[in-house]
């Protein structure tokens, strides 16, 4: 369980393809605090750590993780947005993320606003997920508040902050993201469904 608050932006250090599997080994300045099992999002995918050699430790990313994910196309140099699993005795300052990827979207558009910038996105609405407007969404592990949505797309505003310490800020248009819809309103959609 994550809370959309990335801790550190960690960097992908190499990558290694093993029949169907992705290994990355990630660097960031938790390494040490890391233990083998532990649970660490990765632009809001839960990996587990199975290895650790000094600062750089290692996840595994399989055939699944990779289909419904940008994971894949990771290269060493990259940067990914990191956050531990959440402590029970502290704060929810974003909202509860699962650490499972819903689907991909791409960037639309990026618009400045005084600041901030605004994104938006495109996404399949035939997997029957839905974001509302005012409500959460996950982008790249990123717990972020939908401004608007449409059928098929939705846009979010990201403060300077947010920006500056999440890998956000290297969005282009057509940039690939990792979306994770809000838990609660996919269980809602698939009640309304099975009505």
């Amino acid at each position: 369980m994550f809370t959309g608050i990335i801790e550190e932006i960690g960097e992908v250090v190499r990558v290694v393809r093993e029949g169907a599997n992705l290994h990355l080994f990630v660097k960031c300045t938790f390494t040490k605090e890391l233990k083998i099992d532990q649970s660490v999002a990765h632009n809001g995918v839960c990996l587990t750590v199975v290895a650790i050699d000094g600062d750089v430790y290692q996840v595994t990313a399989i055939a699944e993780t990779l289909a419904k994910t940008h994971l894949g196309s990771l290269q060493a140099g990259d940067i990914v947005n990191l956050e531990r699993g959440m402590l029970l005795n502290t704060r929810l300052d974003g909202h509860i993320v699962q650490g499972h990827i819903d689907q991909t979207a791409t960037c639309t558009a990026i618009k400045e606003e005084g600041g901030s910038k605004r994104f938006s996105f495109a996404y399949d609405p035939s997997t029957g997920n839905v974001v509302i407007e005012k409500g959460s969404v996950t982008i790249n592990g990123v717990s972020l508040t939908v401004v608007d949505a449409t059928r098929d797309g939705f846009s979010v505003a990201v403060i300077p902050y947010t920006l500056a310490h999440t890998n956000l800020h290297r969005l282009a248009v057509g940039s690939v993201v990792n979306l994770e819809f809000d838990v609660i309103g996919k269980y809602v959609a698939r009640l309304v469904q099975q009505r």
